[in-house]
């Protein structure tokens, strides 16, 4: 007798940005810190905030409120930076707070809704649904452009 395939969860880091709920894959979050005194690159992009030596390691720093356009972003004890690991190179994503981890199944997810040329949602994996909030999941790899990663190899 076959035994039904049995789903196995995800589980994302949910943080926030505005007034909104993202998350990402938990597989590419290497630690949460709060927000330090970066380096700043001359003639970077707005939205790469700088460097950090992170032990030995000099990671590139992106704000992802000015990445998002959501306003102008404050730096306070509650300002908070993901360390992930993103195509083997690690960065720092600057975000409002971080909240929980969630393990969604698979039908707790729903595809990104097509939006034309208005909105970019090639780096949403999809939206997700916990306790009736509505949950946008980011692909942080197609996020990040490949000239975006190039510009920051080169900061860093």
């Amino acid at each position: 007798m076959d035994t039904p395939e049995r789903t196995i969860p995800h589980e994302y880091l949910t943080f926030t940005l505005g007034a909104e709920e993202y998350g990402i894959d938990i597989l590419k979050v290497q630690e949460i810190r709060g927000y330090d005194a970066v380096t700043r690159i001359a003639n970077s992009p707005e939205f790469l905030k700088g460097v950090i030596n992170l032990r030995g390691v000099i990671v590139p720093i992106v704000d992802m409120r000015i990445r998002f356009n959501l306003g102008t972003p404050t730096y306070d004890e509650f300002t908070v930076v993901i360390i992930m690991n993103v195509l083997n190179r690690v960065i720092g994503m600057v975000v409002d707070g971080v909240s929980d981890v969630v393990a969604l199944e698979p039908e707790q997810i729903r595809p990104a809704p097509e939006m034309g040329s208005a909105l970019d949602t090639r780096y949403l994996t999809g939206l997700g649904t916990v306790n009736g909030q509505m949950l946008i999941l980011m692909d942080i790899e197609k996020l990040l452009s490949s000239s975006e990663m190039q510009l920051m190899d080169s900061a860093a």
